[in-house]
């Protein structure tokens, strides 16, 4: 039948994993698109600690980064039999690359320990090439331990394709690039500031894309954006808390947006929960509605399948995958189910 699934259709799952603390690498699983529920296919542990997966717009490819001391980045084709590496994982000239994506034929990496973030180009038949460009960070933040250095910790195109923000938890700030007119490699135009110590970890778009909403890890805060596409400036606005005052210790990890931008989702990393949150109209501020259970402990990521049905939390150290259908009247997820996933780091959906 060729490629699995077309783009969005969410017909199958790809589970990434830290095979360094007992992953099963790739995990493919079928996925039921009334229920939520998934079941397992296939694995492949071809690539050491793929922490992170991008598919490609088409469907046909999948990108993991290889999250290792050395940093590398592999391509895959998608097949019924399930990801079929192309080629030895390139070395992406960065420490511990925890996110990736695809943009202006560039697969870009955030290399967190070397706090930069590479962009290797995309060949026709989807394989990669050496890095074009490794856009080095620079700075710090107030926090001793987590901050005495950049960590770039997410890359993400804004949804007009034009830009590329490069969230860094280091350095308390996100940086806004564009492809260089002469080499059509991507270049850092603009650094925007949040509030020192705040640890900016990931980034999403309302749908209507106007505003964006960063999630900070040491704060346990979110920080709604203005979004201008047309100069490609970010505003921050006021930040709000995503755990009530008596949460105790947290990192949040992830932040997903409902289709119609009315509701968005948290994963907590230490309450081991997902926050829901109100977004109003303007989609300049939030509000917390409530929290529920992960079902499991530590939820490094948390995903939206395509349809806007159902969440998925991927709980790294009690090593298991969880299901929830949202209400759509008030965004609060139900517990559907669970598999087993060690080492669980991310989902996504082809």
């Amino acid at each position: 039948m060729g490629p699995m699934g077309t783009t969005g259709s969410g017909q199958r799952a790809y589970i990434g994993s830290f095979t360094s603390a007992g992953g099963r690498g790739i995990i493919t699983a079928a996925v039921d698109a009334e229920t939520g529920a998934l079941t397992p296919l296939h694995a492949t542990d071809e690539v050491r600690d793929p922490s992170y997966l991008a598919p490609a717009p088409d469907g046909r490819h999948l990108y993991a980064v290889s999250e290792t001391s050395d940093g590398a980045a592999a391509a895959f084709a998608l097949t019924e039999k399930g990801p079929a590496l192309l080629g030895a994982p390139i070395p992406v000239g960065g420490a511990a690359p925890t996110h990736l994506a695809l943009w202006s034929g560039h697969l870009l990496t955030a290399n967190y320990t070397s706090g930069s973030v590479s962009a290797l180009s995309v060949r026709a038949d989807g394989t990669l090439t050496e890095p074009a460009v490794v856009l080095q960070h620079t700075g710090s933040g107030p926090h001793p331990d987590r901050q005495e250095g950049p960590h770039a910790h997410a890359v993400l195109p804004d949804p007009t394709g034009r830009w590329l923000l490069s969230v860094d938890l280091g350095t308390d700030s996100v940086r806004i690039c564009e492809p260089d007119p002469a080499s059509g490699v991507p270049a850092i135009r603009h650094e925007v500031r949040l509030r020192p110590g705040s640890g900016p970890r990931h980034l999403a778009f309302h749908p209507r894309g106007d505003h964006a909403y960063v999630i900070n890890e040491l704060s346990s805060t979110a920080t709604p954006c203005h979004w201008d596409a047309t100069t490609g400036t970010l505003t921050p606005l006021a930040e709000t808390a995503v755990l009530p005052p008596d949460a105790g210790g947290n990192h949040p990890s992830e932040l997903v947006v409902s289709p119609d931008g009315r509701f968005a989702w948290v994963a907590n990393r230490g309450h081991d929960s997902i926050s829901v949150l109100a977004v109003a109209p303007s989609g300049e501020s939030f509000s917390l509605v409530t929290t529920v259970p992960c079902g499991g402990h530590w939820p490094r990521d948390l995903a939206l399948h395509p349809g806007g049905r159902h969440l998925y939390a991927a709980n790294e150290r009690s090593g298991d995958v969880t299901w929830f259908s949202v209400d759509p009247a008030t965004g609060v997820p139900e517990a559907g189910g669970s598999i087993e996933a060690p080492a669980a780091s991310c989902v996504v959906f082809v």
